[in-house]
């Protein structure tokens, strides 16, 4: 990974991060205590330099799922963000601002995948250009992707 500054954080903007050390591998993770958090099929983490990782605004709340691993998210919007171990922070990729050149380089825990897993992306692509204009009207409360020098502490709400 590249040793360029990185920024992001969650989902209504009340946990922001700023890294400016080399990021360590991406990877999957395909156990079952991942698939809970991230209430999806798989995790997507990077591994936090020791040095040079820094809590912009806010902090992630914790829960502990097991001894010796605790998983970080947003108490405001429940966005989830980490996974520290005895060995470090693992960040989740989908919290970065820019995540262009975070591809997942490893699958861990892969026997614990789904089975149908490998086969989703090989699923029909709806082309409804209906149903794309009609996102495009959508107004989004999310924080943008990018740091802002002030946000609204709960999130943008009408």
């Amino acid at each position: 990974m590249t040793d360029t500054i990185k920024t992001g954080g969650c989902q209504c903007g009340a946990v922001r991060f700023r890294i400016s050390g080399k990021l360590g591998r991406p990877s999957i993770c395909h156990c079952r205590m991942c698939q809970k958090q991230f209430g999806g099929f798989f995790s997507a983490l990077v591994t936090a330099p020791e040095e040079g990782m820094d809590w912009t605004r806010g902090a992630p709340s914790y829960f502990q799922s097991s001894v010796n691993i605790e998983r970080g998210f947003c108490s405001n919007c429940g966005t989830p963000m980490t996974y520290r171990h005895p060995g470090g922070l693992e960040l989740a990729i989908g919290t970065f601002d820019d995540r262009g050149d975070l591809a997942p380089q490893i699958q861990v825990n892969y026997d614990a995948r789904l089975p149908w897993v490998e086969e989703i992306f090989e699923a029909p692509v709806l082309k409804d250009q209906d149903f794309y204009a009609r996102q495009e009207a959508i107004i989004s409360f999310q924080h943008p992707d990018h740091d802002t020098a002030v946000w609204p502490a709960k999130g943008v709400k009408i």
